[in-house]
């Protein structure tokens, strides 16, 4: 049961968009983040970049394992607060489905190229993949998951204007996500458990990978106190023991932070429901003025030193090149789609139809099911 009036009840949920029969067993929200779990675009992550490609190693994060740190973040968050925990659970399962391949330079190559077809976005992507491309059900296509859910997918980040996302437009259609207005208490949670978890764990990665090492982080806010921290208290920890010491310390000040604003920003709001949040014209959860400023300055540390680092780019640009090259080939040739992503002879005739199938085709894929099906078309031509 949630403990605050303005959480989400998934007794009170605005409901799915096909009427089914209620679980016995499980909640709205719970049945939606098993469905989540249970979906292709979901197991797939499993072979998705976070910041280095499957197989420069078995210890970096992919977006699998990104996504369920991410849960377990806003889960507990969700608690402290009395939240609603399996709808923000759920929101922090599913915010990285529509990416595709290679992280964030796959999405900036598919973008480029569909720009004569309506672009490409990533959040607008994983609502089309849970409202039409997952076919599991014999009712209706896509996970008919909770308005709730939807509402959170499409807008965690904030309130969504003008252009909207070739998808958000199509699903508009058929319900309306109230788009202009901040999402509810949960979905503001699972974003915010998404920056701890990226922030916190790419220095993990970072200092894996040798892109950086702990001495280089000592002047950085936030994270530079806490290794002081840790080395005066074992001083003869390994490493790798002393970055987990400060990734988890890291990440519990942080969390300490976002509930403790939070709360401030309850007592100066008093919002009565959830719909007084979505209202509020800025978000409800949030960090402190104070941590803001210090996480800036380590998101420009990560960014110099390790997303722009000189091997992370080389691979990123192999990434695109691959995801570019892909997107050109299938639309030249849609008769290589496999079967049932292949255009009808009606549909063909619809150009910006088919670059949209050939968009989801490609961002579907893996980083090593993109690699294999690009060397097969460089090998035959």
């Amino acid at each position: 049961m949630s403990g605050v009036i303005f959480a989400s009840r998934a007794t009170q949920s605005r409901g799915r968009l096909h009427e089914e029969p209620p679980s016995p067993t499980r909640s709205n929200f719970q049945r939606d983040r098993d469905r989540i779990i249970h979906s292709a675009a979901f197991r797939r992550l499993q072979h998705k970049t976070q910041v280095f490609v499957h197989h420069e190693g078995d210890h970096y994060r992919s977006r699998l394992t990104h996504s369920l740190e991410v849960a377990q973040i806003a889960r507990s968050v969700a608690r402290e607060l009395g939240l609603e925990e399996d709808l923000a659970e759920a929101m922090a399962l599913a915010h990285d489905l529509g990416h595709p391949p290679f992280g964030h330079a796959g999405e900036d190559a598919l973008n480029l190229a569909m720009a004569d077809f309506g672009g490409f976005d990533h959040n607008a992507q994983a609502l089309r993949i849970l409202t039409h491309l997952e076919q599991r059900y014999a009712d209706f296509g896509g996970l008919n998951l909770t308005w709730e859910s939807l509402e959170g997918i499409a807008k965690h980040n904030g309130p969504v204007g003008p252009p909207l996302p070739a998808a958000l437009v199509e699903y508009g259609t058929h319900q309306d996500l109230e788009l202009d207005t901040y999402a509810g208490p949960e979905s503001q949670v699972a974003a915010l458990a998404d920056d701890i978890a990226y922030n916190n764990h790419d220095i993990d990665d970072g200092v894996r990978a040798g892109l950086f090492t702990l001495d280089d982080l000592a002047d950085v806010p936030l994270v530079g106190p806490v290794i002081a921290q840790v080395r005066g208290a074992y001083p003869q920890a390994s490493q790798s023991q002393q970055v987990f010491e400060t990734v988890r310390r890291v990440i519990h000040l942080m969390v300490s932070d976002l509930v403790t604003q939070t709360r401030r920003n309850v007592a100066e709001a008093t919002p009565l429901s959830v719909d007084d949040v979505r209202g509020l014209g800025r978000p409800l959860v949030a960090f402190s003025d104070d941590l803001l400023g210090q996480e800036k300055v380590l998101r420009a540390f990560l960014l110099n030193n390790m997303y722009r680092h000189e091997r992370v780019n080389r691979m990123s640009e192999q990434g695109k090149g691959i995801v570019s090259n892909l997107f050109r080939f299938y639309l030249d040739n849609p008769a290589r789609l496999p079967k049932d992503w292949r255009p009808t002879d009606n549909e063909a005739k619809d150009l910006h139809g088919v670059a949209r199938t050939i968009a989801d085709f490609v961002a579907g894929m893996t980083d090593r099911y993109a690699m294999e099906a690009h060397q097969d078309l460089i090998t035959e031509s």
